[in-house]
C-alpha cells in the first residue's frame, strides 16, 4: 500500500490518492505549522490532496527502506523525497507509520521535512508566519 502511495505521489496522480484511504481515515501530521495536522475522513484527504495538486510541486520517493513490525497492520516507511517546486528543488527527509487494514490506509502519521518543501515551493514566508503566530 506504500508503493502505491507513493508511486502516486511521484506520479503526481494527487486526484486518485483518495481512494487508498479508508472512509474513516485519519492523517496526522505533527510537524506542520502552516496547514491543518490532523485530517479526518477520506473526503477531507481527497480536499488536502487536491491542494497539493494545485501547488505545482513535484515530489518524488527515493531510499525508501521498509521497516518490519511484530503488528501485521502497521507499516513504517523512511524515505526522501525529491522536491521541485516553482523556487527550486530540495530533498526533503520523510518517516510515515501506516495503519492498513481490509487494503485501505485506515490511519497515517507523516513526518516530513516541511523547511525543506517550503524553500522548494517559496512558502517560506508563510511557513515562517504560521511559526511566529503559534508562539504569539
Amino acid at each position: 500500500m506504500f508503493e502505491r502511495l507513493s508511486r502516486g505521489i511521484s506520479e503526481g496522480r494527487w486526484h486518485d490518492l483518495a481512494d487508498l484511504y479508508a472512509e474513516d481515515a485519519v492523517v496526522d501530521q505533527p510537524f506542520v505549522s502552516a496547514a491543518p495536522g490532523h485530517i479526518e475522513g477520506r473526503e477531507t484527504i481527497r480536499a488536502h490532496f487536491a491542494g497539493a495538486a494545485g501547488m505545482g510541486l513535484s515530489l518524488v520517493a527515493h531510499n525508501v527502506v521498509i521497516h518490519e513490525t511484530a503488528d501485521p497492520e502497521v507499516v513504517i516507511a523512511e524515505f526522501d523525497y525529491a522536491v521541485t517546486g516553482r523556487e527550486g528543488t530540495a530533498t526533503a527527509a520523510n518517516i510515515q507509520v501506516l495503519r492498513i487494514r481490509e487494503g485501505l490506509i485506515r490511519a497515517t502519521r507523516d513526518y516530513h521535512d516541511h523547511l525543506a518543501i517550503a524553500r522548494a515551493t517559496g512558502g517560506v514566508p508563510a511557513l515562517v508566519t504560521a511559526l511566529t503566530e503559534a508562539t504569539a
